[in-house]
């Protein structure tokens, strides 16, 4: 029984997901990835760490002087008053801000002016090292003249920030200066000097601007004097005219006089609609119970009323209803005491309603009273109102008055103390920052540092190496072992095929290169004659086979009748009497790969064709599998030598075989073991011949060989294939021999595997090791239906063993064992 586990089609296919790989599997991996991959890791190593030793080698050795400055604040409030909000410590951002400022373009001018930078060729030349070195040699003097005093000066000052490194040092207030140089003593000269340049830079940029500040507070002090008194007399000026009057307090407490008699208004205003809202609602809740003509004499409608004498009506009322229910219940309905009862009900029914009537008129002139209180206060609201909006038109004038004499007093006062701390400032000249480590000269280059530098060249080299062999490996989608095999198309990888001494390519260039010998000039010339004819042979070869099947199936019954003849004696057509024909027709054995079974039955190679007939025969204890078809996805992956030497093991091994080329395009087969073959399968599917004039053998182990011969290319070679007499002619065939091998063209290229999948019980798909691109197999399995459902196993093919057991090492043992592979494999 074949795998039930097919590859299923693009479309069918379900992701998987992978099991986690162990920690042993991951070694492993990792080390085999390394094997595979070590000569362009060692390669990368190796030119990395080289460009790191030129650079070492060539670099000019600096030397980087250091100095440390402090940003202390409490040096400075020694001298100075006190904050009015306290004293407030140095932030980061404060100090960072100093960390820009030696880095500024001023303290570089400063230090370079000083020191007279620009006459050294260290900052206005092209430096040091190899590419100063090469500058210097192209450049000629008159170039070197020609640069400005300004261009000088620029470049000069960009050199010293290239050369400048400031820093803060953790969190705290001390900034690090750190400058380097070729020459140790200008180093340490330039750190200090950096270091007192930012001093006197920030004394005079504190003493400039506190010199700035004190005459322009003078300025500003004397016109806000002025513009405080003239907006205090403005205030008093605008109250004395417009009669405004405060009714005391400070601050938000300080109210006008109609302010406060509008809000007092406002309130029993609001009294006044509350006492109205609720005479109304008592109002015409007594008007509803008027109205309704079942009036209820519950205890809430007597309580709401607050009467004393509907409240004794009612409950005399209700004792009158209560004995009238317990009397009707006894002496019945109509009694007379019963009816007495009713009608004195009724007379206090009618009495509740005369006081409900006095009560409503009492309720209505409440309403109007307290309609009227509410309007009357309405009105003077509305009166007080009218008066307060004038005053009020006034009071925001005032207001805004007010507001604007208060802002002029407190700018006053503000601008009076800064200019009392300016003036003080002013005296005392200091700065926040002091050197706490003045730059030494360094006794120790900083740069190149050798053991560093080669050391990350040699990290980045292994790096690059990785990074360069992983791509590799990415890109690398082919099939390297038989668990990638099993793993991405789902079905059993029959055998690994190494590598021979032999190349076939060699065998089929001989083949080749024989053949004109046979032919000669002359034969070349009737070739050319007879094109014509061969191409309407090929035009009309499909319409023949469909054409003439009637007058087909006369020749092919007779020649199933002779096969039978033969079948009832079972021997191999070899086993007949070798007439002349028969023995011109005979398969010579070469030296090509397919004959390394019989000249090396030892070899691995061997091994491996005995795997593939081991798991033919397997299945076919389960399911008949003696039609055996050879395929691959692309020409060259070696699929026809296979076949050939399965077939050339099953015969060795005493089992009638044949091997039928069915590839029409290209029969490789046919080139290779019958190059002089005159008929073959086209001729027996056109009737023209028998199978017994078109067969070939080879003598030593009787193996079959049915070459296709073909002098044009058959343009519908599925419709050849798929033809119901090809059908009968591997029957017959399959009827008289134990193993039929059928060597089918590739699947990728062409159609004619599937036509002739119908032919073939079980198929053998061959891929080239190291070659065959993994979506290419994967596409081409996915579109042959019929070659998965019968598929026996794929057969990886052209395995170099050398470099095998760098992709997998748990065949390297067994496959390297003298005893059991001697013979058939080189490098």
């Amino acid at each position: 029984m074949l795998q039930a586990n097919k590859i299923q089609s693009e479309i069918d296919h379900q992701p998987v997901a992978l099991a986690q790989p162990s920690g042993a599997e991951a070694l492993l991996y990792f080390l085999n990835f390394v094997r595979r991959q070590f000569a362009v890791i060692l390669l990368a190593t190796l030119l990395v760490g080289a460009l790191g030793l030129i650079y070492v080698a060539t670099t000019r050795p600096s030397f980087t002087a250091q100095a440390q400055l402090l940003i202390d604040a409490r040096k400075v409030q020694v001298f100075q008053q006190p904050s009015i909000v306290g004293d407030t410590p140095i932030d980061t951002a404060q100090v960072e801000s100093q960390v820009e400022i030696l880095k500024s373009e001023n303290v570089a001018s400063a230090v370079i002016k000083n020191l007279h930078l620009t006459e050294d060729p260290e900052f206005v030349g092209s430096g040091g090292g190899l590419l100063g070195a090469l500058f210097n040699l192209f450049s000629s003097e008159d170039d070197k003249k020609a640069s400005s005093e300004f261009e000088t000066f620029r470049e000069a000052v960009r050199s010293f920030q290239d050369r400048l490194r400031i820093k803060r040092i953790g969190l705290s207030y001390v900034i690090e200066i750190n400058f380097w140089s070729y020459n140790p003593e200008g180093a340490a000269n330039i750190a200090n000097a950096v270091a007192d340049a930012y001093i006197t830079d920030q004394l005079e940029a504190k003493y400039q601007a506190t010199r700035r500040a004190s005459a322009w507070l003078q300025d500003r002090i004397k016109e806000l004097r002025d513009q405080v008194s003239a907006a205090e007399r403005a205030v008093v000026d605008f109250k004395t005219q417009n009669n405004i009057v405060s009714t005391g307090g400070t601050g938000t407490d300080k109210r006008l006089l109609g302010e406060q008699q509008v809000a007092e208004l406002t309130s029993q205003l609001v009294i006044a609609r509350a006492a109205s809202a609720e005479a109304r609602a008592r109002l015409d809740r007594i008007n509803s119970l008027l109205q309704s003509e079942t009036p209820t004499f519950s205890a809430t409608v007597t309580d709401t009323l607050k009467s004393d004498i509907v409240s004794k009506l009612r409950t005399q009322y209700l004792e009158y209803a209560a004995r009238e229910a317990d009397w009707s219940a006894r002496y019945g309905h109509d009694h007379l005491a019963v009816v007495n009862l009713r009608n004195q009900m009724r007379e206090l029914r009618n009495s509740i309603f005369e006081e409900l009537k006095r009560l409503g008129e009492t309720y209505k002139s409440d309403y109007a009273i307290a309609k009227q209180r509410e309007v009357g206060v309405q009105q003077e609201l509305a009166q007080a109102v009218s008066q307060s909006q004038a005053t009020d038109a006034k009071s925001v004038t005032l207001r805004e008055l007010q507001s604007t004499a208060q802002t002029y007093k407190t700018i006053y006062d503000n601008f009076l103390q800064r200019y009392m701390e300016a003036v003080q400032q002013q005296s005392f000249p200091i700065t926040e920052a002091r050197v706490i480590s003045s730059a030494s000269r360094p006794l120790h280059k900083s740069h190149p540092k050798v053991l560093r530098y080669l050391a990350l060249a040699c990290l980045g080299g292994i790096a690059l190496g990785f990074g360069v062999a992983l791509l590799r490996d990415l890109s690398d989608r082919v099939f390297r072992s038989s668990e990638q095999v099993e793993r991405l198309l789902q079905t059993e990888c029959l055998a690994l095929i190494p590598k021979v001494s032999t190349d076939m390519t060699s065998d089929r260039d001989a083949s080749r290169a024989a053949a004109p010998a046979e032919n000669g000039p002359k034969t070349i010339v009737k070739s050319l004659i007879s094109f014509s004819l061969e191409s309407l042979r090929s035009l009309a070869l499909v319409s023949d086979l469909h054409g003439t099947i009637k007058s087909t199936k006369g020749k092919i019954s007779t020649l199933a009748s002779s096969i039978s003849n033969q079948g009832a004696a079972p021997t191999s057509p070899s086993t007949a009497s070798p007439t002349k024909a028969s023995s011109a027709r005979t398969i010579v054995p070469g030296g090509g790969p397919a004959w390394t079974v019989l000249d090396a039955p030892l070899a691995r190679f061997t091994e491996t064709i005995r795997s593939i007939k081991l798991a033919n025969d397997l299945n076919g204890a389960v399911r008949s599998n003696r039609i055996v078809g050879f395929t691959s996805s692309l020409p060259n992956e070696g699929k026809s030598t296979v076949a050939f030497s399965l077939a050339l093991l099953m015969a060795h091994a005493g089992a009638r075989t044949i091997i039928v080329d069915c590839d029409l395009r290209n029969p490789s087969l046919t080139r290779e073991f019958a190059p002089r073959a005159k008929l073959g399968l086209l001729d027996v599917i056109g009737g023209k011949a028998s199978i017994e004039d078109v067969v070939w053998q080879e003598p030593s182990t009787k193996l079959t060989f049915l070459p296709v011969v073909s002098k044009f290319r058959i343009g519908h070679s599925s419709e050849v294939l798929s033809s119901a007499p090809l059908k009968e002619i591997i029957e017959r065939l399959r009827k008289q021999y134990d193993y039929v091998v059928v060597d089918l063209p590739p699947l990728a290229p062409i159609v004619d595997v599937q036509a002739a999948a119908h032919l073939v019980e079980s198929f053998v798909f061959v891929i080239e090791w190291g070659r065959t691109k993994i979506d290419v197999v994967e596409h081409a399995l996915g579109h042959a239906r019929g070659v998965c459902d019968n598929l026996l196993g794929v057969v990886l093919n052209k395995v170099d063993m050398n470099v095998f057991g760098r992709y997998t090492n748990q065949r390297e043992s067994y496959y390297y064992n003298k005893h059991y592979a001697r013979y058939g494999y080189t490098e």
